[in-house]
């Protein structure tokens, strides 16, 4: 039974100061990689407290990866407001202040994740302060997740076990609290390779990797252009999906014959494309060139891929986020959890207060004319979607 929410809380800047003071860098690189359990136990007490029904899951015990639902009232078609809990690592040189310590200076809250993404908490709490629990139809589900600057297992694991059940989920992400229905997918792909070295001197000796890797990027750079050529969305700031070659890293010597040579790259596929396809086409491409010089290849995932997203522009949650905003809904580059909400058979939008421009820098901040803007487009949310509904 849905309770009357409680204004108890603490105020605004006391919620974001301790979600900041608590490290949750999550990182391929275990030297940065941190657990959030402390962020996932701050959200579920005051959760607790405004009542909601939380429940704890776990992402990865071993390394302290928690997921929190917390849902307030009860139905099959409320509304899901989700956030990761995680932050990137960061250049403490580069800051002018204690990452973890929030300072306020001239209108705009500093300290690492206020604006991607921890600050989208606290402004659900601001959005609920005046709700009346008992006025609910249809349940609020906050969402709350483990590693999405990583691996998006938090979100992944939701998907995959089909654990919430909803009609409608936001994304709290920074967009200035633009609407967006659509983004790029992304896949970061490692190639290695294995020759022999080898005396300088005597090219035969050792099995040179280079010409291999020369072979590989120009097919790899023909491929790009084949998929630009057969891709377009004019939504899209860069239209055509994107594949950057990283890194290339090998030898070890002038004098001694290469023998071996990793390549990494990353394509941001267009919605539309599937991420299946693109990598059987790149195994093809990588066992092409391996036949071609007679040298071994090795193709792997850095990173498990994020599917490109899309929902219709003329789905419902579109439409009121534009409403509610004034501004049309647009595509970004950047990848979200949006994917994994959407495959959970709800309506997805990403939108929040708070730039991308500040997201992954130093000196990160969220600005305070964005909080107040951004509840009120929530509770107008929470308004349609869980008040004004129909219950089940």
């Amino acid at each position: 039974m849905s309770k009357i929410i409680n204004p108890g809380l603490p105020r605004f800047d006391r919620l974001l100061s301790g979600l900041v003071a608590e490290n949750s860098v999550s990182a391929a690189d275990p030297r940065w990689d941190h657990g959030n359990e402390a962020v996932i136990s701050l959200l579920q007490s005051w959760f607790e407290k405004l009542g909601f029904s939380c429940e704890v899951l776990a992402v990865d015990e071993t390394a302290g990866k928690y997921n929190l639902i917390a849902t307030l009232g009860s139905g099959a078609n409320g509304l899901v407001l989700a956030g990761h809990t995680d932050t990137v690592p960061y250049d403490q040189a580069r800051w002018l202040n204690d990452p973890f310590e929030l300072t306020y200076t001239n209108g705009q809250y500093f300290g690492l994740g206020t604006c991607d993404m921890k600050g989208f908490f606290p402004i659900i709490i601001e959005a609920l302060r005046t709700l009346d629990g008992a006025e609910l139809n249809q349940p609020i589900i906050v969402l709350a997740t483990a590693d999405e600057e990583s691996s998006m297992n938090g979100a992944r694991m939701l998907a995959e076990q089909g654990l919430v059940q909803a009609r409608a989920a936001l994304i709290g992400e920074p967009t200035s609290i633009k609407p967006v229905h659509m983004h790029k997918g992304i896949m970061m792909e490692a190639i290695e390779f294995r020759g022999r070295t080898g005396h300088s001197s005597n090219p035969k000796l050792g099995q040179s990797t280079v010409e291999a890797v020369h072979g590989f990027l120009g097919e790899v750079l023909a491929y790009r252009e084949q998929l630009q050529s057969q891709y377009q969305n004019a939504n899209f700031l860069v239209s055509g999906p994107t594949l950057n070659v990283g890194g290339i890293h090998g030898g070890d010597s002038p004098n001694r014959i290469c023998g071996h040579c990793a390549l990494n790259f990353d394509i941001r596929p267009l919605p539309g494309m599937a991420i299946d396809t693109l990598y059987s086409d790149i195994e093809s491409l990588t066992r092409r060139v391996a036949d071609k010089y007679a040298i071994e290849i090795n193709h792997r995932s850095l990173v498990e891929p994020v599917p490109p997203f899309e929902t219709p522009r003329d789905a419902e949650l579109v439409k009121v986020c534009e409403s509610l905003t004034g501004v049309t809904a647009e595509a970004v580059a950047f990848a979200t959890e949006a994917p994994f909400m959407s495959a959970l058979g709800m309506e997805t939008i990403v939108m929040g207060a708070g730039s991308i421009d500040q997201a992954h820098q130093p000196n990160e901040f969220l600005a305070s004319e964005q909080i107040d803007k951004m509840s009120q487009v929530l509770q107008k949310l929470i308004r349609h979607y869980c008040v004004e509904a129909p219950s089940n």
